[in-house]
């Protein structure tokens, strides 16, 4: 990991950005320079200001974004519109005390811009196996004071055992199962089946569920569907659909096979509704 992207430990609020930092983020929200072509310039200008992460607000909830060497953190700095369809649609079916889970949460930006719906009285599950991902993940949750959101230290999976994961680079977003000859990054990590989560974290229901992990998501979902009861599955579901090529079945086609119906896409991700 690059020296200025380490783990810090500083109070929330301590990496608030510096006056230059903070005009420099504010020119790409009101611009183009939002979009993702310019996103890794805006951050390397961002570090040539202060070096490491920022602190700072996005979706009501409270982050510290290590954005040099994380598209997510980065896009979610720079473009305060990063995944609002997205959230969007899954705001407009979870509804206050309700449940949304999050596998693949990353460092949370969704499963803390959807705790805020679902209040103090709804849950959030958050499912991120990565050890760095997972401890900015539980910084921010605290940093955010959301006390309903639940975080697995796990990757779904087909079974309950263990999985190796990797990560291409230094983006953290991009960490996936291995599926071929590890490499020497490979690291080992608990896998519990999306029913054995709820399970754990008391989930008699899930009102909306996002679901991003890098090509596995057939493996989460078609067993899931194949043997949870039917009072378990969400009503919506954001997908990423990036990797519906390597998928050993398409978990799209089984969904909408199952009464869901696909309301909308986008660059990234399908959404579907189960009426």
């Amino acid at each position: 990991m690059r020296p200025d992207n380490d783990t810090s430990t500083a109070p929330f609020g301590t990496l608030t950005p510096n006056p230059a930092q903070a005009a420099i983020i504010r020119l790409a929200h009101r611009s183009g320079l939002k979009r993702g072509a310019f996103r890794p310039w805006m951050s390397r200008l961002v570090s040539l200001m202060r070096a490491g992460p920022v602190d700072v607000q996005y979706q009501g909830a409270s982050f510290r974004f290590y954005h040099l060497a994380s598209a997510t953190e980065r896009g979610a700095l720079f473009n305060p519109d990063y995944n609002l369809e997205e959230l969007s649609f899954l705001r407009a079916h979870t509804p206050a005390g309700g449940v949304f889970v999050d596998i693949g949460a990353n460092v949370g930006t969704y499963a803390l811009a959807l705790a805020g719906k679902v209040g103090s009285s709804g849950t959030v599950i958050a499912v991120e196996p990565h050890p760095v991902a997972y401890a900015r993940l539980a910084f921010n949750r605290a940093a955010s004071r959301f006390t309903q959101v639940k975080l697995i230290a796990a990757a779904a999976g087909p079974s309950n055992g263990d999985l190796l994961i990797e990560t291409d680079g230094d983006n953290l977003g991009a960490s996936h199962i291995v599926n071929g000859q590890p490499s020497s990054r490979a690291i080992r990590v608990p896998a519990l089946t999306l029913q054995q989560i709820l399970s754990d974290a008391g989930a008699s229901k899930v009102n909306a569920l996002k679901i991003d992990v890098e090509g596995f998501e057939d493996r989460v979902l078609t067993g899931f569907f194949a043997q949870a009861p039917e009072t378990l599955w969400p009503r919506a579901v954001v997908i990423e659909h990036l990797s519906r090529a390597e998928w050993q079945h398409d978990c799209i086609d089984d969904m909408i096979a199952r009464g869901y119906r696909q309301t909308g896409k986008t660059r990234s991700n399908t959404l579907l509704l189960r009426e």
